[in-house]
C-alpha cells in the first residue's frame, strides 16, 4: 500500500503506465491464443483415441457373456451363479455356446473351420480362450480347539502367503499342476483380494466338443476344490471393421464363507493406432502436443530461473507445473504402449493354437487413456488463469480466497461429525446392509444420502432402534446444519466481495474488453468502422451533466447527493486501486462507511 501511495503521488508517468498496460494486455492475449491452439490439439488428440464403437462392442460382449442363460435354467447366467454346480453349469453352456461359432444360422459353413471361432461372425477369437485357478493351502486358518473334532481342515482367505503351490488331483496336465507367470501383467484386484498371475492353468480346445469333454472330465475329478479361491477365464477378439481388440475377463471368487462372487472385465481398445489417414492426422497432432510441451517447459524453466522462490507462491505457477508433469508422464506412457505393441503384437498374432496374452497391452492402454483424461481435465481448469481477470470470475476467485479459513476450519468440524456417523454406521449395519459392509462404503453410502439417494428400509430392517435414531440425526446436523453453514460462509464472504467491488476494487481490466477493444481497434484500421472522437469531445463535463439533471426535472439536492457520491467514490479508489499494485484486500473503515451513510441521508 505504501508503494501504491507514492505512485499516486507521482511515481510514474501516465504514459509510461499505458504502456505497461498495453504490453500486459499483449502478452495476455498471445498467451491466451497460444493455450487455445494447444487446448483444441489436445482434444483432438484425446478424442481420437476414443472410439465410440467401444461401448457398443462391449455392450454386446457383455450381453452374450453375461446376460445368456442356461438353457431350461433361466435364473442361472453368469452374473447369478452362487454354487460350484451353477458355474460348471455356465462353463458347458453360455460359455461354449459364445466362444465356438461354427457356421452362419443356416447352417451355412462360412470359413475354414481350422481358422478361430468368429463371435457373432464379426469377431475374430484370438488364439485360444485360457482358465486359470488360484488356490490356498490347508492349515492356513486354526479350527478352535471345541470343533476340531468336527472339522480338521482350514482353509483360510487368499493371500500370496497362503497359496498352495503344490500339484493335486491327477497330476498329468498343467490344469493339475501350479505354473509359474511369464507375463507382464499387472495383478488382478478383486472383492475379496489381490491375486497374482500363474495358478493352474488349462487351455480351451479350438473344438467345441473336446473343449466340452475337457470340462466334464475336469468336473468328475474335482478341479474346484475347498481350496479355491478364484477362477479366471480370459480371451480376446478382434473386429476388423472397427479396428478394435476386445480384451475379455471372467472372474469367479470363492470366498472362505464359501458361495461364489462373480466380477468381469472388458477392455475394448485400438492397438493398432496408424491405419486410416484419420489415425496419421492424431499422429501429427501427437507430434505438435509434444512441440508445445518442449515451448511450454522452456517458458516454466525461464521464469523459474527469473522470479526464483517467488515463482512457487503463485497458484497458477503450481497448475502449470503439474500440467506439464502430467503431459510428461502421458507422452512417456503413449511410448511405452508403443514399443510393447510393437514388440508383441505380432508375436502374439502368430500363436494361434496357444492364449495370446492381451491383458497386458490393454492394462496399459487403459492407463494411458486415464491419464491423458486427468491431463485435459487440468488443462481445461488452466482456463481460469485467462478468464480471471473478468469481474464476474474474479469475484468469485476472490470469494474462494477470502473464506478459504473459514472452509479450512469448517471442514474440520464436518469430517470429525462425518466421520463419526460413517463408523457408528459400518458397526451398526455392516454386516447386514451392503452399502454399509465397510468403511469404505459407509463413507460413500452417506455421501449420497446427502444426495437423497438412500436405502432407508435396509438401514430401519438391520436395526429398528438405531437406524431410524442414525438417519433422522445425521440428516439433521449433516444436512439441515452443517451444509447451511457452508453455504452460510459462502454467501456472506460474496457480499464483501460485491460490495468492495461497488467501490471500484476491481480488476485492472477484463478479458472480455479487451478482446472488444482489440476488435474495434482492427475495424478502425481497415476502415470498416470509423473512429471515435476523443474523449473530451464525446463525453460531457459534470456541469452539462448536472444542466441536463436540472432539465430532466431533478432537484438540486438530488444533484448534490450525486456529485458528492462521485467525488467520494473517486477518493476511495484512488486510496484503496492503482492500476499498477493490486495488493491484499484492505476493508473499508467506519470513519469512510460513515461518510458514505451521510452522503445517503443528505
Amino acid at each position: 500500500m505504501a508503494e501504491a501511495s507514492r505512485w499516486h503521488r507521482g511515481g510514474a508517468s501516465k504514459h509510461k503506465l499505458h504502456y505497461r498496460k498495453e504490453v500486459e494486455i499483449t502478452t495476455t492475449l498471445q498467451e491466451l491464443l497460444l493455450y487455445f491452439i494447444f487446448l483444441i490439439n489436445l482434444c483432438i488428440l484425446t478424442f481420437g483415441i476414443v472410439n465410440p464403437h467401444m461401448y457398443y462392442l462391449n455392450k454386446v460382449m457383455s450381453s452374450l457373456f453375461l446376460d445368456t442363460s442356461v438353457p431350461g435354467e433361466e435364473r442361472i447366467n453368469f452374473k447369478s451363479i452362487r454354487s460350484i454346480t451353477d458355474f460348471w453349469k455356465f462353463m458347458e453352456g453360455p460359455l461354449l455356446e459364445g466362444l465356438y461359432w461354427d457356421s452362419w444360422y443356416n447352417n451355412q459353413q462360412l470359413y475354414n473351420l481350422k481358422n478361430s471361432s468368429r463371435i457373432y461372425y464379426e469377431n475374430i477369437l484370438l488364439g485360444v480362450p485360457r482358465v486359470r485357478q488360484l488356490k490356498v493351502r490347508n492349515n492356513t486358518c486354526k479350527v478352535y480347539s471345541s470343533f476340531q473334532s468336527l472339522m480338521s481342515e482350514c482353509y483360510g482367505k487368499y493371500t500370496s502367503a497362503n497359496e498352495d503351490l503344490s500339484n493335486f488331483g491327477l497330476q498329468i496336465n498343467t490344469e493339475w499342476r501350479y505354473s509359474t507367470s511369464n507375463t507382464n501383467s499387472p495383478w488382478h484386484w478383486g472383492f475379496l483380494g489381490v491375486y497374482r498371475n500363474g495358478g493352474y492353468i488349462f487351455t480351451l480346445s479350438k473344438s467345441k466338443s473336446e473343449t466340452k469333454n475337457k470340462f466334464i472330465d475336469l468336473q468328475l475329478n474335482s478341479w474346484i476344490t475347498r481350496g479355491t479361491r478364484v477362477i479366471f477365464i480370459d480371451f480376446s477378439v478382434y473386429n476388423a471393421n472397427v479396428n478394435l481388440f476386445c480384451i475379455i475377463r471372467l472372474v469367479a471368487e470363492f470366498p472362505a464363507t464359501g458361495g461364489i462372487l462373480t466380477s468381469w472385465q472388458f477392455y475394448s481398445v485400438k492397438l493398432l493406432r496408424y491405419v486410416s489417414y484419420y489415425d496419421y492426422f492424431i499422429a501429427s497432432c501427437e507430434i505438435t502436443f509434444c512441440i508445445f510441451l518442449f515451448v511450454f517447459t522452456t517458458q516454466e524453466v525461464k521464469k523459474i530461473k527469473e522470479f526464483k522462490s517467488a515463482y512457487f507462491k503463485s497458484i497458477w505457477n503450481w497448475l502449470e507445473l503439474l500440467l506439464l508433469l502430467l503431459c510428461f508422464v502421458a507422452v512417456s506412457f503413449n511410448t511405452y504402449c508403443n514399443v510393447q505393441i510393437f514388440l508383441l503384437l505380432g508375436q502374439l498374432l502368430k500363436s494361434t493354437e496357444q492364449y495370446s496374452d492381451f491383458y497386458f497391452l490393454a492394462c496399459w492402454h487403459i492407463y494411458y487413456n486415464n491419464i491423458i483424461a486427468i491431463t485435459i481435465f487440468f488443462a481445461w481448469i488452466k482456463i481460469f488463469k485467462f478468464i480471471s481477470f473478468n469481474k464476474t470470475m474474479s469475484q468469485l476467485s476472490s470469494t474462494v480466497s477470502r473464506c478459504i479459513k473459514d472452509i479450512v476450519g469448517f471442514a474440520i468440524m464436518f469430517f470429525i461429525i462425518f466421520f463419526a456417523y460413517a463408523q457408528l454406521g459400518f458397526l451398526v449395519f455392516g454386516s447386514q446392509v451392503d452399502d454399509f459392509s465397510t468403511f469404505q462404503n459407509s463413507i460413500f453410502a452417506q455421501f449420497r444420502i446427502v444426495l437423497g439417494d438412500f436405502n432407508f428400509a435396509g438401514i430401519q430392517q438391520a436395526n429398528p432402534i438405531l437406524g431410524p435414531i442414525y438417519f433422522i440425526t445425521f440428516i439433521f446436523f449433516v444436512f439441515f446444519v452443517l451444509l447451511n453453514m457452508f453455504l452460510a460462509i459462502i454467501n456472506d464472504t460474496y457480499s464483501e466481495v460485491k460490495a468492495d467491488y461497488s467501490i471500484g476494487r476491481r480488476p485492472d481490466f477484463e478479458l472480455g474488453k479487451m478482446i472488444k477493444q482489440s476488435y474495434k481497434n482492427v475495424l478502425e484500421k481497415f476502415r470498416l468502422k470509423k473512429a471515435q472522437k476523443d474523449e473530451d469531445k464525446k463525453t460531457k463535463g459534470s456541469g452539462d451533466l448536472a444542466e441536463q439533471a436540472r432539465r430532466e426535472g431533478f432537484d438540486e439536492n438530488e444533484i448534490q447527493k450525486a456529485e458528492q457520491m462521485k467525488k467520494w467514490k473517486e477518493r476511495l479508489e484512488k486510496k484503496y486501486y492503482s492500476t499498477e499494485i493490486q495488493d491484499d484486500y484492505q476493508p473499508v473503515t467506519q470513519e469512510e462507511f460513515r461518510e458514505f451513510s451521510e452522503c445517503l441521508t443528505k
